[in-house]
C-alpha cells in the first residue's frame, strides 16, 4: 500500500499520468472516494499518460466513456448513478474487464461484486481545500 499527498488538481493529474505508464491490457482499476476527491483528475492524467489526447470528463450521466488513440483504450465507469444490480449486469462488464483495454471505475465501492478480483483499488481522500491522499491499495 502507497499514499501520496496531490497539493493541487495537477498533482493529482500527475499521478495518474504517472501510475498510467505501467498499466497493462486487461488491467482494471476501482477507484473510491467523495465527490471532489480527485477520481476524474487522476483518470485524466492517466488517459493522457497513455497517449491520448481525448477530452477525460466524468462519466456520471452516461456511465461509461471511452478513450482511445493511446497505448490502450481506457473504458471509464461511474457506478454513482447506477439503481441496482441489473443496471450494472447490463452493462456487460467482462466485455470490458477482459477485452483489449484499462477500465477504471469511479464509484467502484457501490457495487463492489461486479469488480473482478485482481482489480487495483485506489482510495481518494479530501485531506483539506486543495489536499487529496491518494492510496493505492
Amino acid at each position: 500500500m502507497a499514499t501520496f499527498i496531490s497539493n493541487s488538481p495537477a498533482d493529482t493529474e500527475a499521478i495518474g499520468r504517472q501510475f498510467a505508464k505501467d498499466l497493462e491490457t486487461g488491467s482494471v482499476l476501482a477507484l473510491k472516494g467523495d465527490v471532489g476527491s480527485g477520481k476524474t483528475m487522476f483518470v485524466k492524467g492517466l488517459v493522457a499518460g497513455l497517449g491520448s489526447g481525448s477530452d477525460v470528463t466524468s462519466p456520471t450521466f452516461t456511465i461509461l466513456h471511452e478513450y482511445r488513440g493511446g497505448r490502450l483504450p481506457v473504458y471509464h465507469f461511474d457506478f454513482f448513478r447506477l439503481e441496482n444490480r441489473k443496471s450494472v449486469e447490463r452493462l456487460g462488464l467482462d466485455d470490458y474487464f477482459f477485452g483489449d483495454g484499462i477500465s477504471v471505475i469511479e464509484w467502484a465501492d457501490c457495487f463492489p461484486e461486479f469488480i473482478p478480483q485482481q482489480a487495483r483499488w485506489i482510495l481518494f481522500e479530501i485531506k483539506s481545500e486543495n489536499q487529496r491522499g491518494i492510496t493505492f491499495e
